[in-house]
């Protein structure tokens, strides 16, 4: 049903603007790139829109169906033109003026119900913009929609599949479609890597921007806690909640990072952005790890030998940008006991935090409540098709943040990962830490749920709140991995001038392909056709 919705809306928008905009080319177009064609008069925004508009229909809804968009703005051309219109008047707001942007589907704006992916807030219109909306809109910014995602963050069920809503089905990864494009922010990640936007919006409590931003060939940065406003984002938890930019270069995920990040008062976190917050645009520095320490997690690595091929070839680019390499070889004590105060964290406050957004919901939403979420679901064939709730009951059954056993781990918790961090890069004397980000993505599979592979630089930066950039640093068996850079609280402008560094040095991004399956890439294809001998 949301698919024939979009594709619908998608044509009146094409008669709307009186026929087919000829041919203006989006795929693979920095916001540099596009800001400077707006500029010269080759496209405007109006004609931008409606090229992002005629791909969205062509190759998500239609062709490849990544099934990664779930709703658009039916104001996007008229907010266009008016943008337009400032610009013509000689008033342009900054790079993102003219530029349409996607956003995960968990982030309020005020034209398009805000869902999490779940039928039960398909009613969802709130009428408001989260703060970061309004930022983005303030600094020119067109809002062309919202993107699928893993339904409520991925904090409904244990045995969950990645990229599966009820509201949206299943999102596909562009680099070859029967994998998985890794949750939560699965649709982000997927839309931005196959140009249905200039850049994307994402959500993350502990790896859902870093996660499809790898799994898509994409630049992606989880912010300090704090840095980013959550206020009428579809919460998990309030200690480690963030949205963040996911694009194709390091500098357009900057532009969009300087827009976003400050102080909002409705949200105690961020009470230290405006001062902390910088133009990460400005940062970026080509020469950044020109006698810079760079910390090597090794015991982050070693799950997979392509992926390790992958990460050694990106510490020679490293090296051969001026960086000394610091080897670390052993985890801080206690990490693995760390996972289990993060899920006490996170289910105590999910009961705490959702009831308090749903409350805040209008009245057409009848689910006001953790426990009537259940209820809803429960008595929803379409939601439990695929997997269940066990997440979400044991929530329930929590006492909230007033629980006690949640009241020892968010004691302990944040401090001892931040001390984990802080004390790998003081006593190694390291600017920053690398580590693969995770392994390439797996085929998705609805029976059995999600196989990760690697993934451990995520947990650490998420506990902690402390800011996680995940850039691309190569392919394996066609498959894109990223390489993460981890780094103090409020070093955001430092790690992304790493990345971009390393970025511009490597240049290891390659555009997704669609394939149907890597085996129909050579040289897998040929090894898969050899016959068996004779017997």
């Amino acid at each position: 049903m949301m698919r024939v919705f979009i594709a619908a809306a998608a044509a009146l928008m094409l008669v709307a603007c009186g026929q087919r905009t000829p041919a203006y080319e989006v795929e693979e177009k920095s916001i540099a790139q596009l800001q400077a064609d707006l500029a010269s008069g080759v496209v405007t925004s109006e004609q931008l829109v409606q090229a992002y508009l005629n791909r969205i229909a062509e190759i998500d809804d239609a062709g490849h169906t990544l099934n990664s968009v779930l709703s658009l703005n039916q104001q996007a051309l008229e907010q266009a033109r008016a943008l337009d219109a400032e610009r013509a008047a000689g008033q342009v707001r900054g790079p993102l003026h003219g530029i349409p942007i996607l956003l995960k589907d968990n982030i309020e704006t005020v034209e398009n119900a805000t869902t999490a992916g779940s039928l039960a807030l398909a009613q969802n219109m709130t009428g408001r913009d989260a703060p970061l909306v309004a930022r983005l809109r303030e600094a020119g910014a067109i809002i062309l929609g919202k993107t699928n995602l893993s339904e409520w963050a991925n904090i409904r069920s244990s045995a969950s599949t990645s990229g599966w809503s009820a509201v949206g089905g299943l999102t596909r990864n562009p680099y070859a479609l029967d994998r998985n494009a890794c949750g939560s922010s699965s649709g982000s990640g997927s839309a931005a890597a196959a140009s249905l936007a200039a850049i994307t919006i994402g959500t993350e409590t502990d790896g859902s921007i870093v996660c499809p931003s790898s799994a898509a060939g994409l630049v992606g940065i989880k912010p300090t806690v704090g840095l980013v406003s959550r206020t009428h984002v579809v919460p998990i938890s309030h200690s480690q909640d963030t949205a963040g930019p996911m694009g194709r270069s390091v500098s357009d995920v900057a532009a969009v990072l300087t827009a976003i990040a400050g102080t909002d008062a409705a949200d105690a976190a961020t009470a230290e952005a405006d001062a902390r917050r910088a133009d990460y645009s400005a940062a970026l520095d080509v020469n950044a790890l020109q006698g810079r320490r760079i910390g090597v997690l090794r015991f982050m690595a070693g799950f997979h030998t392509g992926v390790d091929e992958r990460f050694e070839a990106a510490l020679e680019q490293m090296r051969a940008a001026g960086a000394e390499i610091v080897e670390i070889e052993a985890a801080p004590a206690g990490m693995d006991a760390l996972g289990a105060d993060e899920l006490t964290i996170l289910l105590a406050e999910l009961k705490t935090d959702l009831d308090a957004y749903l409350a805040t919901t209008p009245t057409q939403v009848t689910t006001r409540t953790l426990e009537q979420v259940i209820a809803f679901n429960t008595a929803t064939p379409a939601e439990l098709a695929l997997f269940g709730q066990d997440l979400f009951e044991q929530a329930q059954a929590t006492q909230g943040v007033n629980d006690p056993r949640y009241i020892a781990a968010q004691g302990r918790a944040a401090r001892t990962a931040r001390q984990m961090l802080d004390g790998l890069m003081q006593n190694n004397r390291v600017d920053a830490l690398v580590a693969p980000t995770q392994g390439a993505a797996w085929v998705t599979d609805i029976v059995n749920g999600d196989h990760f592979v690697g993934g451990g630089a995520s947990s650490l930066p998420a506990v902690s709140g402390y800011p996680h950039v995940t850039v691309p640093m190569g392919m394996v068996n066609g498959l894109p991995v990223g390489l993460s850079f981890l780094g103090e609280a409020w070093s955001e402008a430092k790690l992304l001038s790493f990345a971009y560094a390393y970025e511009q040095r490597a240049n290891a991004r390659v555009a997704p392909t669609y394939v149907r399956s890597v085996e129909d890439l050579e040289p897998l294809a040929g090894a898969l056709r050899q016959q068996a001998p004779s017997r």
